[in-house]
């Protein structure tokens, strides 16, 4: 297959998922395990640390009592499709690790509306409690 052959489409920028945005590293996902910051609803259930820099990233934690690799991979998928296609309008310097919570399921819309909402309540939560912090000082 030559190159004038080949379709893929890259994505346009901004939309891509480059790995400077996403936890890769065991000691990273401790960090955020860590820190008691956490938001949940029907749909998701996200930890959250700040990171101090203007990047935020996604880590996934999707066990196997979610179901078989095809529906952990569907999971997967969703949340990142997610994220990229909102991380524009998500607040900055953070790091996120997000699951689905239990017995919820596995669609879109659904993860569109909560990731969003769960990602500024936590922004919220941080910046209190990094105030109250500095102030104690």
């Amino acid at each position: 297959m030559n190159q004038s052959s080949d379709h893929r489409l890259s994505p346009t920028e901004g939309e891509g998922f480059p790995k400077s945005l996403r936890l890769r590293r065991q000691f990273e996902f401790d960090r955020v395990h860590q820190s008691d910051c956490y938001a949940a609803d029907q749909m998701l259930v996200v930890k959250a640390v700040t990171n101090g820099t203007m990047v935020t990233r996604l880590g996934l934690s999707i066990s196997r009592r979610f179901g078989q690799a095809v529906v952990r991979n569907q999971w997967k998928r969703m949340i990142r499709e997610v994220f990229r296609k909102q991380r524009n309008e998500l607040p900055t310097g953070l790091d996120l690790i997000v699951r689905p919570r239990r017995g919820a399921s596995c669609r879109y819309d659904r993860i569109a509306k909560s990731l969003p909402k769960l990602v500024d309540r936590l922004n919220r939560q941080l910046h209190r409690d990094n105030n109250r912090s500095a102030s104690v000082d």
